[in-house]
């Protein structure tokens, strides 16, 4: 007994000074205000969504008609909802196949630190650092029928002015154009930053065995950027999931309801129309793929660790 005593003074005594250390004083400083802001930013709200989304409730006063799991029978019974799926799903492959391979040619062209590189750098950096709202507003007069860069080009070709935004056809394919523009210069700095940390050595040494230009790249410079790649893809499909702000400016889920993304689809059926239980079980139904999308991530990156 007196053996097992000592032994847990022991350790006691080694928890209390491993807290007493500098790093120790560190997190006792700083986790409880993370986790006071976690708690009321992060875990309150999805505790209320969930509990709002068993109710018929309009955000007024306290919800009182209990409906169980209808408002999520609804939503997967709604074609709208599953059109807001494939359209999100759309974003998500074009961010991953055509938006990434595009900033990591970009990025493969001006990695290297010279002047010219720097305003190359800066140029294509400029859309991310504008406003989502700012861009889908500089597109939508991009794209108007009337008096838009778009009614000019037609003009000038001598065809009649096509309205892109009011075309069910168009509307999307000009959203994800945009969604190309606005994101790539941020994944292209990703890219730039982990090209610039691969040892030039290891460059220079394929090169002197007669490795060619695509080859550098394929067998040195990509598998050594892997790590770099897992997070920008990360980056654009969590991105992906919650586009919202770009869409809103431009179609507002138009025409007839063809653009929309799972966030735009809560917003303008849930929120706008008092139904706050519906829009509840849409954000249940979107934080569930979010922490699938999560797990599936930190599972392929402990993989590839090992």
């Amino acid at each position: 007994m007196t053996s097992a005593a000592s032994i847990h003074n022991r350790k006691s005594r080694s928890i209390f000074a491993d807290l007493m250390s500098s790093k120790g004083q560190a997190v006792l400083l700083l986790l409880p205000p993370a986790l006071l802001l976690f708690t009321l930013f992060v875990a309150l709200p999805l505790f209320d969504a969930a509990y709002y989304s068993l109710f018929k409730w309009n955000g007024y006063g306290t919800p009182t008609d209990f409906v169980g799991l209808d408002n999520f029978r609804q939503v997967l019974n709604h074609g709208i909802f599953w059109e807001s799926v494939r359209n999100t799903l759309i974003v998500l492959a074009v961010s991953l196949f055509i938006q990434l391979p595009l900033a990591l040619g970009l990025a493969l062209m001006i990695y290297e630190k010279t002047p010219a590189n720097t305003l190359f750098r800066l140029v294509f950096f400029l859309p991310y650092i504008l406003a989502e709202i700012a861009s889908g507003l500089i597109w939508s007069f991009v794209f108007d029928g009337n008096s838009g860069v778009a009614s000019a080009i037609f003009k000038s070709l001598g065809m009649d002015p096509v309205f892109i935004l009011a075309d069910r056809h168009w509307a999307f394919l000009a959203i994800t154009l945009v969604v190309v523009w606005k994101y790539f210069g941020f994944h292209m700095m990703i890219f730039v930053a982990a090209l610039q940390s691969v040892p030039k050595e290891l460059l220079e040494a394929a090169r002197l065995e007669g490795a060619k230009r695509w080859e550098v790249v394929r067998f040195v410079q990509v598998p050594l950027i892997g790590a770099a790649i897992g997070v920008s893809a990360f980056f654009a499909v969590v991105g992906s999931l919650q586009l919202f702000d770009v869409v809103i400016p431009l179609t507002n889920g138009g025409p007839s309801n063809s653009t929309h993304t799972i966030v735009t689809y809560l917003y303008s059926f849930g929120l706008t129309r008092n139904r706050i239980g519906f829009g509840s079980a849409v954000g249940v139904l979107l934080f569930l793929a979010a922490v699938g999308v999560s797990i599936f991530y930190q599972y392929q990156t402990n993989r590839r660790s090992k």
